[in-house]
């Protein structure tokens, strides 16, 4: 299973135990360790930012 298959697997996998995903996050790790890359952003920081002030906004003005 190569690193982005993993990925998914963890993103949509269903794990009966914490114990189980503990597992599946450490196996990932290594297969990316095996083959590291940086991270690549998508979005500059001022996107970022008006994301976070939009849920922020969203979730102080829904009154929980």
């Amino acid at each position: 299973m190569n690193c982005g298959s993993r990925l998914s697997f963890l993103q949509r996998g269903t794990h009966r135990s914490v114990r189980a995903l503990n597992a599946d996050i450490r196996a990932w790790i290594d297969t990316w360790n095996d083959n590291p890359r940086p991270y690549v952003w998508t979005k500059t920081a001022d996107q970022i930012l008006d994301s976070i002030t939009r849920y922020c906004t969203r979730i102080n003005d829904s009154r929980h």
